[in-house]
């Protein structure tokens, strides 16, 4: 039976909303999690924020695996979807682009910006994501102690290239699609981040060759919204 309420989601159950009228979200503040929570505060919708504890193993509770069966953060549901029909929505990139619909914001509406903005947006999910998360693995955690360099090493090459790419698209403009703030700067600057921050790979990566992607990054830091996104949920 498809939920009509959100009392009918699982999720609901091992997460109460006390706000049942906002849009529900079930992450954490990783740079996936980032992407939404930041997302939301730049647009401004009401919603609730829910911690999944991964050192729990809460992602793979039945509750949370009914709403995303990848077992995954970030995940939502709006309960005032297409229709007034709630809308539970998993991956990172469809919960923004779902946003920026909801909204009209932050994705262009000429076709030809808005195709350039989405191509940024998947430059992320397929390149700077996963490549920026390997080499975080190699260098931050059981991949420091191993003695064969060469997995960190393929992903710190990997992960200079993206950034190149990202340098050489921010020389030309102020933001990666363009000269307006969109979906795909809210999706690459939480990982960018990360990169230099918690995975501490800056010197891996030689990120002080990538002088417009460190202005970019500190223009989007800058955003209250982003700052406040930086926190959500809170621990």
């Amino acid at each position: 039976m498809t939920p009509r309420t959100l009392a009918d989601f699982p999720v609901t159950r091992k997460w109460p909303a006390r706000h049942p009228e906002r849009i529900q979200l079930y992450s954490l503040p990783t740079p996936n999690g980032l992407k939404v929570s930041i997302m939301l505060e730049e647009t401004g919708l009401a919603y609730e924020a829910h911690r999944v504890e991964l050192d729990r193993d809460e992602q793979h509770s039945p509750e949370f695996l009914a709403l995303n069966p990848n077992n995954k953060i970030p995940a939502l549901i709006d309960p005032q979807g297409p229709g007034g029909v709630p809308l539970p929505l998993f991956e990172s990139g469809a919960i923004l682009i779902y946003l920026a619909e909801k909204t009209g914001r932050f994705l262009p509406s000429e076709p030809a910006a808005r195709y350039i903005t989405l191509q940024w947006l998947m430059f992320q999910m397929g390149g700077v994501g996963p490549m920026f998360g390997q080499l975080g693995f190699f260098n931050k955690f059981a991949g420091r102690a191993w003695e064969d360099k060469r997995p960190r090493d393929r992903y710190a090459a990997e992960s200079a290239r993206l950034l190149g790419v990202l340098d050489g698209e921010l020389a030309r403009h102020e933001w990666l699609a363009g000269d307006t703030y969109t979906i795909a700067d809210i999706a690459v600057f939480p990982a960018v981040r990360n990169l230099i921050g918690f995975y501490e790979a800056g010197a891996l990566v030689g990120f002080e060759r990538f002088a417009h992607v460190q202005r970019a990054l500190a223009a989007f830091l800058a955003r209250p919204a982003v700052g406040r996104g930086l926190t959500v949920p809170a621990a």
